[in-house]
């Protein structure tokens, strides 16, 4: 692991964080035909690698490192896009390692003629902030303000912990 100082964080972020607001973002696209199969339907994958994106934004803005995915924790689809809807990615930082981030995305689609909304996605993605060499680096810890975001910072450090559990697991009976 890298001993550098993160990537151009002054040093005070680094010792007392970065609160959740400063790397949150929100995109939005339109659906096309392209990112549809023949029936409307938007493809998942075309929904995933918006995820990525959005989730990759949130951890660059916080690490001001290059940040590449480790893990899909969880993806759930509740609900189908189709062609001609307004996807909206919400993503914001749940909870930082010393060098890993995760990172929730909620995804809505909007219907742009009537201007309902749909559930349609959550995601929970880890990325891990890296140096010039491909190493992972420090990033500044993050700093859950609200209620909301306190409780999201609970959820996931136990579902890091489970996953550390399963590592250990799986190393420990071969499999």
């Amino acid at each position: 692991m890298s001993e550098d100082k993160p990537c151009s964080t002054p040093a005070n972020v680094q010792e007392n964080g970065k609160p959740v607001c400063d790397s949150s973002v929100i995109v939005s696209q339109v659906m096309q035909p392209s990112d549809a199969n023949p029936a409307g339907n938007v493809h998942g994958g075309t929904i995933m690698k918006l995820i990525d994106s959005a989730a990759g934004v949130v951890a660059v803005r916080h690490s001001r490192c290059n940040a590449v995915t480790a893990s899909v924790d969880r993806l759930d689809f509740h609900h189908p896009a189709f062609i001609g809807d307004l996807l909206i990615l919400s993503a914001s930082l749940n909870m930082t390692g010393k060098t890993s981030m995760e990172i929730g995305v909620r995804v809505e689609a909007e219907t742009l003629m009537s201007g309902e909304r749909r559930h349609i996605a959550s995601a929970y993605l880890t990325y891990v902030a890296i140096d010039k060499n491909l190493k992972p680096r420090m990033i500044p810890p993050v700093i859950a303000e609200t209620d909301e975001e306190k409780r999201r910072n609970r959820e996931a450090q136990a579902r890091r912990k489970a996953r550390l559990a399963e590592k250990h697991f799986e190393r420990e009976s071969g499999s």
